[in-house]
């Protein structure tokens, strides 16, 4: 929310759910509603019912009559709720189930009753969006989605922002557990036929080119199940990577596991666990088939991608961390001009050819500067927590932990903690961390304001780090500036030189 002070004016803006999508799937109907951005949508409300409209589908053909009732009554609810929150940009899609169903088309006809327009999607348009939110959470993804849900697994090619070759497999995960009773043998060879559709996948090589990029609430439990094996430090699955090689030792613990011992874990509820065994059985005859380079866990697919699918193409073309960071900094003080500002003050501390750091140092300073709204007491550990824990699109996890570093950094807290070691090397986190120190430097100079940054210069050169002040701005050379001077001096190794003078020293 933003508040008018310069007028006194106490009005307050806030973010406006104004876009739903909901989505009848085989496991689960769900409605989410969107308010924020067009390119990085915040979820204004996400609610589910497990109605399992596809559990019968094997054996009878059609969808159960107790499950379209609890779906219908959900269904009900949420046109409800949609229309006091007069939210009339409603995207209403329906999957593998109902496109399978011989009852599929009367249940439609019931769910139009409601007041809703759903749209049956076939099977390559199911990939073709699930690929699109892959897309829009990875720019520049290149490799193959595997979108798994309760009647289906939609695999489809992505690479320079497109998507080909999009095919719905019946490998759902209502359907495994079927398949499986008829023995793991069985079991594999019946996967494996239906992946001889995706042979475009194994490339000229006969490997799969890029990673594998996993959509689904089952693949994020085998996430969530990995994370917690190997104690890692972020919470959000979303963005974490494993090897071929780990994931298939993940895949064989999971694939002999009993559901009962799964729930405990955070980030698997009863109703993943079920379906997360067999899942992973599949999984293993995936990797051992298509042999991508590795696995990427998206926490967007289909509903995000029916957001994504419809922006133009300048919007598509948004950094999503900057779109995300502005949008969520912005009334808690933050400006991406001010930013830009700030890390031209502070560039000389960065290592030249940084590797593409700029739009984390961009981020990190708006993060930094929403910081300083927080209680002393809760700012390190809240804006750490932004960086760690809240969910950013177009950002890996070592790159988090730069961010956090950074902001560990402007509160003086630069030392590395285990938790980051984890994530990023020792000397890359340094480097971060000497960011926020001259963020920090920065704000302590006439409190980082625009005339303060056109008064001063900060340099570095020949193991000497220099703060040059304008002769007529010789008051804000007070001892906290000197003291931060001297802290961003003996992290970087340099000796610490503060000038008050008419001319700039023209050496750097």
């Amino acid at each position: 929310m933003t508040r008018n002070s310069a007028s006194g004016s106490s009005s307050v803006r806030y973010d406006k759910a104004d876009r739903a999508v909901i989505d009848i799937g085989s496991n689960t109907v769900r409605l989410v509603v969107y308010s924020g951005t067009r390119r990085t949508p915040d979820v204004w409300l996400n609610e589910k019912v497990t109605a399992k409209l596809g559990r019968d589908l094997e054996a009878t053909g059609k969808l159960p009559d107790k499950a379209m009732d609890m779906a219908l009554s959900s269904l009900a609810r949420f046109a409800a709720i949609l229309r006091d929150l007069e939210i009339r940009d409603v995207q209403c899609v329906a999957t593998a189930a109902v496109r399978d169903a011989k009852n599929g088309a009367a249940f439609l006809d019931k769910v139009r009753a409601l007041g809703l327009e759903p749209r049956l999607l076939s099977g390559e348009e199911e990939a073709n969006i699930a690929a699109m939110g892959v897309i829009g959470a990875f720019p520049g993804a290149r490799g193959v989605v595997a979108d798994l849900g309760g009647g289906s697994l939609e695999l489809v090619a992505i690479g320079d922002g497109t998507c080909h070759d999009g095919i719905s497999l019946p490998l759902g995960t209502l359907r495994l557990g079927p398949m499986r009773e008829q023995g793991e043998r069985e079991f594999r060879k019946a996967v494996a036929k239906e992946l001889s559709a995706a042979a475009w996948a194994k490339g000229q090589a006969g490997e799969q080119a890029g990673p594998l990029y996993l959509v689904g609430g089952t693949w994020r439990a085998l996430a969530s199940f990995a994370m917690h094996r190997t104690k890692y430090p972020l919470t959000d699955p979303h963005a974490f990577r494993l090897s071929r090689e780990d994931a298939e030792k993940v895949a064989k613990k999971l694939a002999k596991m009993n559901p009962d011992q799964l729930t405990s874990i955070d980030g698997i509820s009863s109703s993943r666990a079920a379906g997360l065994p067999d899942a992973a059985a599949m999984l293993r005859v995936i990797l051992s088939t298509l042999k991508p380079e590795g696995l990427v866990v998206s926490g967007w697919g289909l509903r995000e991608g029916l957001l994504f699918d419809r922006l133009e193409q300048a919007a598509r073309d948004q950094d999503p961390l900057l779109a995300a960071v502005t949008h969520f900094t912005a009334p808690r003080g933050a400006s991406l001009p001010h930013a830009t500002m700030i890390a031209g003050w502070t560039a000389k501390v960065v290592t030249p050819n940084g590797g593409g750091t700029e739009r984390l140092r961009l981020a990190a300073i708006m993060l930094a500067q929403a910081q300083r709204r927080l209680e002393p007491n809760m700012r390190l550990k809240h804006s750490f927590d932004w960086a760690m824990d809240k969910r950013w699109l177009g950002l890996e996890h070592r790159e988090r932990a730069l961010i956090g570093a950074a902001l560990r950094g402007a509160c003086n807290r630069p030392e590395p903690t285990p938790e980051l070691l984890q994530l990023a090397s020792e000397d890359a986190l340094r480097e971060a961390a000497g960011w926020g120190l001259a963020f920090r430097l920065c704000r302590r100079i006439g409190a980082g304001s625009r005339t303060s940054m056109l008064t001063s210069h900060l340099s570095r050169e020949d193991g000497q780090l220099t703060l040059w002040l304008d002769k007529s701005r010789a008051e804000l050379a007070s001892e906290h500036v000197v003291s931060d001077l001297k802290a961003l001096a003996d992290w970087l190794g340099c000796a610490p030189d503060l000038r008050i003078s008419e001319d700039r020293d023209s050496s750097d």
